[in-house]
This record gives structure tokens, sequence and C-alpha cells, in this order.
């Protein structure tokens, strides 16, 4: 008997004996409120044609794409929305999103010019506006400053998305551990060792409670515009915080993209939670067109399976966990599927 063991050799097998059900399908036709279609995380669907990518999305029922890779450069929003909105205009909603590498060059009106980009992105298409993780992290003004996420000098650009009824995707912050010294008590130890770059300590980078303050502050300033909390909000480790948020501002949203392998371990408290904002929830996987993905999140949704892989691996990939149905009702899975998504992207 060995007395020792690499971490990537244990691989244990449950022996569980429990239920396994296979949901082909959802209940409901969905909307995938965060995803992706160009590259890498989006599997390059935008050099491909569009009658596979279509078929695809038939099979797992899903009606409406949020593709996040519209970005900022005039000639790759262009390029999505000439490939898919003109190609199937009822399946795609494309976001646009902000180039912070201008700021040198605009300064302390470097939100008026965002402003101006995002009309001029609404103008040619764009549905929404997505704000990725380096603002927070690594985003500097003209003085080479990190630019804080309730920064007063971007009022102009969260204003005008509330005047254009566009609603705002951020993602601010990925999860808890990621910000936690990468040490033996790190429980996304494996995942950060395979993406190092994914790990942002403090110092230098700011803490994760920083960042999750000025993202509050923020919402909470901008009551006449759509914020959507990417991830459940950014922070799916602690859900009573997220609640908070939600009962503080009614402009506020949470996409639960990325994020079962965290809702599926805390299954009485994720199911509470999806009971009570039933109406603020939407759907989204953020794991490209994938059948498996949508299947596995169909599952977590609809079935009370316990104790299942939430990942493509034979080990989960966020971590060493499983996870367990939630069994929602009919009334909040029409919800989170589709209705709340169409009312925030504005396509009724």
């Amino acid at each position: 008997m060995a007395l020792s063991l690499s971490l990537h050799e244990f691989q244990p097998r449950s022996q569980l004996v429990l239920p396994q059900t296979t949901v082909t399908q959802p209940s409901f036709a969905v909307i995938d409120a965060h995803n992706h279609l160009g590259a890498p995380f989006g599997g390059g669907w935008d050099k491909q044609p569009l009658s596979p990518l279509l078929e695809l999305l038939d099979e797992a029922r899903v009606e409406v794409y949020v593709d996040l890779d519209g970005g900022w450069g005039e000639d790759i929003l262009q390029q999505h929305l000439d490939h898919f909105k003109q190609g199937a205009p009822e399946r795609f909603v494309l976001f646009g999103g902000v180039d912070w590498s201008a700021w040198p060059d605009h300064g302390n009106r470097f939100g008026e010019w965002a402003a101006d980009r995002l009309r001029a992105q609404v103008n040619r298409g764009a549905q929404g506006l997505k704000i990725w993780k380096p603002f927070g992290l690594s985003v500097r003004d003209q003085h080479g400053k990190l630019v804080a996420i309730d920064d007063q000098r971007l009022d102009a650009l969260w204003a005008t998305a509330g005047e254009l009824t566009v609603p705002v995707l951020a993602h601010v912050a990925d999860p808890v551990a990621f910000f936690l010294p990468l040490d033996a008590t790190n429980e996304r130890w494996e995942e950060l060792h395979a993406h190092p770059d994914w790990h942002f300590p403090s110092p230098p980078f700011p803490a994760f409670a920083d960042i999750m303050s000025q993202f509050e502050n923020l919402v909470t300033r901008h009551r006449a515009t759509t914020f959507i909390g990417a991830h459940v909000g950014c922070y799916a480790e602690n859900l009573a915080w997220v609640a908070r948020l939600l009962d503080k501002c009614s402009n506020f949203y949470v996409d639960i993209s990325a994020r079962i392998g965290e809702l599926g371990r805390q299954p009485y408290t994720a199911r509470r939670f999806f009971l009570n904002y039933a109406d603020r929830i939407l759907f989204g996987i953020d794991a490209g067109p994938s059948l498996p993905s949508y299947r596995t999140y169909y599952r977590f949704l609809e079935t009370d399976d316990e104790y299942f892989n939430y990942g493509p691996g034979s080990i989960p990939d966020q971590g060493r966990w499983q996870i367990y149905g939630l069994f929602l009702p009919d009334e909040v899975l029409q919800k989170v599927y589709r209705l709340n998504a169409r009312r925030v992207l504005n396509l009724d």
C-alpha cells in the first residue's frame, strides 16, 4: 500500500447508488444571456458557417443566444453583426464593450468618450455593454493609477447605458479563492496551478472585498441603469451578500453562468435564493455553444439528482466537489430560462 499519492493521481470513484437523470432539453425554451461566439471563449463560430450552430442551438432548445464578443473594435462588432445578426436576427443578441487602453488619450474625459462610443455601438446594432474583469484589476488612467470600479469619471458611460435602456453585464471579480494565497488551504489550488494567470493576490491586486464594495457603490449610484452581475453577481460563494444587493437595488440582476459548481454545493441555500429572487436571475452557461454543458445546467436546475459532476472531466476543473440538483418549480424555471432575459434585454 502506497504511503503517499500525488493529488493529480487521486481520482476517487463514488460508490453511491443514486438516480442519474438525463435532461436532453429544458422544460422551457431558454435564452442564454451570458456566452461567447468568438475566439477563444466561444469556439470561433464567427469564422464558421451559421447553419451547424443554429442546429446545435435548436437541439439544446436555445431560442436566443447572447454573444458578448462584440468588443469595442468596430470591425469586430460589425463582423459579428454581419455574421450572426444578419444571418438569424431573432436568434442572437450582441453586446459591445469599452476600449480601456484609450484612457491615456482622453484623460479625465474618458467617460464621455466611452459614452459616445457606446452610442455608436448601439446605433450599429449592439444591445448591451459587456464589462470584462480587467476593469477593477488592471485598468489605469492617464497617470498610471488603477481605476476604481466606482470612479465618478465614468458616470457618463453608465448614465448613457441607462438612457439607451441597454443592460450592463459586469464581470468585475473572479472566485474568492483566486484572490487568496496559493497555499494548501486554497480550494482552487489545482485550477490556479493550471491557470496561474487567474491568480490575483493582494497585493499587488486590489482585495476582493474592495472590488465588491466598489461594485455595490456603482450599482447603487446608477439606479436608472440595469446592471447584470455576471457569475451570480461575482460572489456565488456568498449568496447573502448578493441577496442584500438585490434587495437594495431593483436595477440589479445576476446570471448563473459558470457558477453551478458553487451553487450546486450549497443546494438548500441556492434553492431558497432562486425561489426568493426568481424575477432577477438570468440563465447562461459561459461555455460556448456546448450541448453537454447545456444539459448539465438543465439537470442542475430541473432535477433532484444528488452528488454529480458539474464539469466535463472526471475531476471537475473548478474544485474537487460534486453538486446537487435544485429541482426548481416550473414557474421559477420559466422566469430564469427566458422571461427575465426577455425583459432585461428588451426583447418583448
